[in-house]
């Protein structure tokens, strides 16, 4: 079904306020609340939705510059397109984030969105495009001739999926799938201290635990680079991150720039790290990214643990201790996410010990624009 010659949908940028007490902010304030209830029909819960203070800082990103483009009919604000174009690394990608509210869902809002974003994209001289689909638990209940795979070979999202007809419509294939998880806050402290037990008793005091918050000490910044650089160069059997996308080099100059990115943004970030007594250097680190406006719900960001000293339950000691630190640090949190490869075999393992249950998968499509060739110009 099309939207009848009566409601014609409108396609245009979305004016970003400098306040949302103003009155040029509605525009915005409707955007960030068809993001969440999108997510309330895809979740049931709106802890992945943007508060519109959170979204108003997260534009601020220094690392890529985000457009956003709202689909109106009869003036109402129906559907939105996130564009995120990175600004110091994959200078030929756009990532694409589409929201229709569900009522206007199969009525040629999203296509006409996503053609407008692919138009704006192209003109930004961006001809690599990534679009998301997300996946409840429930719906992933099917036989295999239900399931549709990626190009990576493992995980798979459903066929019968809207999200996914759509996708496939527009020309996307379907490249990787991420785990989506959850854990409910605090641990159990009979866990804890069991799972510590166990981790301990694997290393055998070969190791020692660094924490901070938001900042890391200036005498472990060059370690954890180190950390950050290997962690791109081999598989992700331990790294929590999920597929590699950026080719940034990390020194400890765009270490500190990034720690004060986020803290401009006013999220906290919470770190456990993990030394080798042996030779002083780190082995692993992980980290747990807290919002500046809903400290209730948290996630789980990288979990890296250098090559040469896994099987040492690591990873499992450095997420046990830093879980506890963040319950320590906020009390308030109530609920952990996270995104895993399928492929992350040892990862997923050590998040089921901790309690997480899959809440769902995330499908990651690409598609490469036409190369349009050099701008010509009219001669008079």
């Amino acid at each position: 079904m099309t939207v009848d010659e009566a409601s014609t949908i409108q396609i245009e940028q979305l004016w970003v306020p400098d306040s949302l007490d103003k009155a040029d902010a509605a525009d915005f304030l409707a955007a960030v609340e068809v993001s969440r209830k999108v997510r309330m029909q895809t979740w049931g819960t709106d802890d992945l939705a943007y508060t519109p203070l959170e979204k108003l800082l997260e534009l601020a990103d220094p690392y890529e510059r985000q457009i956003i483009l709202v689909a109106k009919i009869d003036g109402i604000i129906v559907g939105t397109a996130d564009i995120a174009l990175p600004l110091t690394d994959n200078m030929d990608l756009a990532e694409f984030t589409l929201d229709i509210l569900p009522e206007y869902q199969r009525r040629g809002v999203g296509r006409q969105l996503l053609e407008a974003a692919e138009q704006l994209a192209r003109a930004e001289g961006r001809t690599m495009i990534l679009v998301d689909t997300n996946h409840p638990a429930a719906s992933l209940h099917t036989q295999a001739d239900g399931q549709l795979v990626p190009g990576s070979g493992l995980g798979f999202v459903p066929i019968a999926s809207r999200e996914v007809d759509f996708a496939q419509r527009a020309g996307y294939a379907l490249q990787h799938i991420e785990q989506f998880s959850s854990c409910a806050l605090p641990l159990d402290s009979k866990l804890v201290a069991g799972l510590q037990s166990e981790a301990e008793e694997a290393n055998a005091g070969r190791y020692r635990l660094h924490h901070w918050t938001d900042r890391c000490p200036a005498a472990w910044l060059e370690a954890v680079a180190v950390l950050e650089n290997a962690a791109g160069e081999v598989a992700p059997e331990e790294d929590e991150a999920g597929p590699e996308l950026s080719g940034m080099v990390f020194d400890a100059g765009i270490l500190r720039e990034a720690e004060e990115a986020a803290v401009a943004q006013g999220r906290r970030t919470v770190v456990t790290a993990v030394e080798d007594l042996a030779t002083g250097r780190l082995a692993g680190l992980t980290t747990i990214s807290v919002l500046a406006q809903r400290q209730d719900v948290v996630f789980q960001d990288d979990t890296i643990v250098l090559q040469e000293h896994r099987g040492n339950k690591l990873g499992l000691l450095i997420k046990v201790a830093n879980m506890e630190r963040l319950s320590e640090q906020f009390p308030d949190a109530r609920v952990i996410y996270t995104w895993n490869a399928p492929e992350n075999r040892y990862l997923l393992t050590v998040n089921k010990q901790l309690g997480f249950t899959t809440a769902g998968v995330t499908g990651l499509w690409q598609k490469e624009l036409p190369d349009m060739g050099p701008k010509m110009t009219s001669s008079e």
